[in-house]
């Protein structure tokens, strides 16, 4: 994987994560930014479940889907910005657990259209189990900071 063109990625990415309204609405949190990999965390709390108790698998995508994204985004240079262009997602197991963690990853790099993956964890004493795996497709748009 190429070296980012930007050394303080870091501080850009949990800059843009603070001013992500709806990641403050589920509580989700962003523990890990390292080149090509990002984690959000998200506690179980009753206003992210649906009617059987287990994280809404809209709100699962939602960590998946920006984990990936901000994977993304550790590549491109901090005149750029990023944006989800599509993306699929297998929910292979109920979201139960005390908490969950998205892992969002680069899988193929480039300078328009950057691949990636998610995987989301449920975390029930300690143990993590896959509950869900996402593939994405992120377009890069160059010279377009955020506001």
């Amino acid at each position: 994987m190429a070296r980012t063109p930007d050394p303080h990625f870091a501080q850009r990415i949990r800059a843009s994560f603070d001013r992500q309204s709806a990641m403050h609405l589920i509580q989700a949190t962003l523990p890990v930014v390292e080149q090509g990999l990002t984690e959000i965390h998200l506690p179980h709390w009753q206003g992210v479940e649906q009617q059987h108790g287990f994280v809404h698998g809209g709100v699962v995508g939602m960590i998946a889907d920006s984990s990936a994204g901000y994977a993304a985004m550790t590549l491109v240079p901090a005149d750029a910005s990023v944006l989800t262009v599509e993306y699929k997602m297998n929910l292979v197991a109920p979201a139960d657990g005390e908490k969950l963690i998205a892992r969002g990853q680069v899988v193929r790099p480039g300078r328009t259209l950057i691949v990636t993956k998610a995987e989301v964890f449920a975390v029930k004493d300690g143990k993590e189990s896959l509950c869900a795996l996402m593939q994405q497709t992120i377009i890069v748009m160059h010279g377009k900071v955020e506001k």
